[in-house]
């Protein structure tokens, strides 16, 4: 039966990574940017989510839309004021921006906040019910509900609005979708806006889960590359599928190769590259 929980636990986790995996995915499958600034905008809205709880006493699944709004600013003005001046060089100029960024936000962070441990608590942080045998922390199902209905959600955007039709021209053909008019600068701004409130919501739901401190979110990237590559560059469906996958790795990883699940990660993302490029659920051609 431990192994039961251990797949539960697993596929809990999995959905936040999803989760992460999604506004990365986002970001670069329509601007053409792996963008390393995405485990700061974890970490940030981590503590913003903390202080609200501790200082103002503010439940994190409240704060949750807060968060997530003012990480939308952040994302938006940085990409159009800073990123947007080199989106015309390579891929390594922004590459090395927002590694700049995610450096320079990290030991902003451990200046101001330290780097002692925290973890936002709310009443029923320790608290959890039963499914026979089972247990699930409230927390950990808080999490994958918003995380579930944030997935829905960016669908239904992308899917069934003008908006959202709009930023997926512009990540199949830029040159087409600026003839019919779609403003690429802003909807670049957007899509980087959109990524960075994701990211806000992972960071406010992994507040809850774990203890978290500034240098701590650096493998996030590394975990929201895989789930991108694992699942498909572009597919909503894909991120959550690979989100799933790295959280049972994780799991089981922690539990019976303790060290090793690193080499596990990695021992798939060789395979999955060499077998199958475009990832589970890619689509060919997708940029």
């Amino acid at each position: 039966m431990d192994f039961v929980q251990h797949i539960l636990n697993g596929l809990l986790q999995g959905c936040i990574l999803a989760l992460i995996g999604l506004g990365f995915s986002l970001v670069w499958g329509i601007l053409n940017i792996i963008n390393l600034a995405h485990a700061a905008f974890i970490m940030l809205a981590a503590y913003a989510t903390y202080f609200l709880w501790s200082l103002a006493g503010i439940d994190p699944f409240i704060s949750l839309p807060l968060t997530m709004a003012v990480l939308f600013g952040l994302g938006y003005i940085l990409q159009r004021y800073v990123i947007n001046l080199v989106m015309g060089a390579t891929i390594l100029t922004t590459f090395l921006l927002t590694f700049g960024f995610e450096s320079l936000l990290v030991n902003l962070a451990l200046r101001l906040f330290s780097a002692d441990t925290r973890q936002t608590k709310p009443i029923y942080a320790n608290a959890s019910f039963s499914i026979g045998p089972l247990y699930v922390p409230y927390t950990q199902l808080g999490a994958v509900v918003v995380a579930l209905l944030l997935t829905y959600l960016l669908y239904l955007f992308l899917d069934h609005t003008r908006t959202g039709s709009s930023i997926r021209a512009v990540g199949q053909d830029r040159v087409a979708a600026r003839l019919m008019g779609i403003d690429i600068g802003r909807t670049y701004a957007l899509t980087f806006g959109i990524g960075a409130a994701l990211a806000a919501a992972s960071g406010t739901l992994l507040s809850t889960t774990s203890g978290f401190a500034p240098n701590g979110f650096s493998a996030f990237n590394v975990l929201a590359f895989s789930v991108v590559v694992l699942g498909g560059l572009g597919s909503i469906p894909g991120a959550l599928l690979g989100g799933l996958v790295f959280g049972l790795v994780y799991e089981f990883g922690g539990t019976y190769v303790l060290s090793q699940r690193d080499v596990v990660i990695f021992a798939i993302l060789i395979l999955v590259l060499v077998l199958r490029p475009t990832g589970l659920l890619g689509r060919e051609g997708y940029r």
